[in-house]
């Protein structure tokens, strides 16, 4: 299994959450597609509900208090070693701060921000939380990517903020899709450009074991699976809840996975 126990590189994906407007019912779903078990927050809190998956935390939901809310998305947060200075490099390149730094009690440091081309994510700077503790194993979190139809500012921003080097996809020559790499050659993701989309988002990808059992699994919850389709890295479907919010899906090659 592919477990942290400490805190990522600076830039990398480290955890994700997603916050919906009925929280027993999203735990029924993800439970459902992905087997995991749920640890609940006191009551005197928001309803932050951490997802396990073997005991160890793969995500979290969340209820949503706004009432007029209508769309819903997993939102990724960036590791970081210093949320304050990251934020200050957001704003020098141009992105925008949704919510300051604050302080999680005991946790750690954290901050939402947009980049250039309207993209949220958030940062975290792990104290006594890394975030997810298990990835890249059916059930977890095996990749993001920005979806975008601006990818040039996007990739600029990026590269400035953590460094990241960018890198061509030869496996895709027919896509607009760059690898983002940490300066030490790791990759966290890519950009993907795409014309005819409305907005600018982080998309989330999570790692299953058999695409098309998911899919079924997807629809006997309430979900909206989209068809499961080979692709150069697997066989990937897209998801969407029972709330709007999206996802992918994708059973990597056993050579693949690490």
């Amino acid at each position: 299994m592919s477990f942290v126990t400490e805190n990522q590189p600076d830039g990398t994906p480290t955890w994700i959450d997603l916050g919906i407007p009925d929280l027993e019912g999203a735990m029924r779903f993800y439970g459902a597609l992905f087997g995991w078990d749920f640890e609940v927050g006191p009551p005197e809190t928001m309803r932050y509900t951490q997802c396990l998956l073997g005991g160890r935390r793969v995500a979290a939901l969340a209820e949503n208090p706004d009432p007029e809310a209508t769309a819903f998305w997993w939102n990724v947060y960036l590791a970081t070693g210093d949320c304050d200075a990251a934020v200050r490099r957001v704003t020098d390149a141009g992105g925008t701060v949704v919510m300051e730094p604050v302080d999680v009690p005991d946790q750690g440091r954290m901050a939402m921000v947009k980049d250039p081309v309207g993209a949220q994510f958030g940062l975290w700077e792990g104290r006594g939380f890394v975030g997810c503790e298990v990835v890249n194993e059916p059930g977890s979190l095996v990749r993001n990517d920005l979806i975008t139809p601006d990818p040039e500012p996007a990739r600029a921003f990026y590269a400035a903020v953590f460094g990241f080097t960018l890198d061509g996809n030869q496996d895709m020559p027919g896509f607009d899709f760059t690898f983002l790499r940490r300066p030490d050659g790791h990759e966290i993701g890519g950009i993907m450009g795409v014309p005819g989309a409305p907005s600018s988002s982080w998309a989330t990808t999570f790692e299953v074991a058999d695409t098309d059992a998911v899919v079924a699994r997807a629809a006997e919850a309430g979900g909206s699976p989209g068809p499961a389709e080979d692709f150069v890295y697997g066989r990937m479907a897209t998801i969407t809840d029972p709330f709007g919010a999206e996802l992918t899906v994708i059973a990597r090659p056993e050579a693949q996975r690490g």
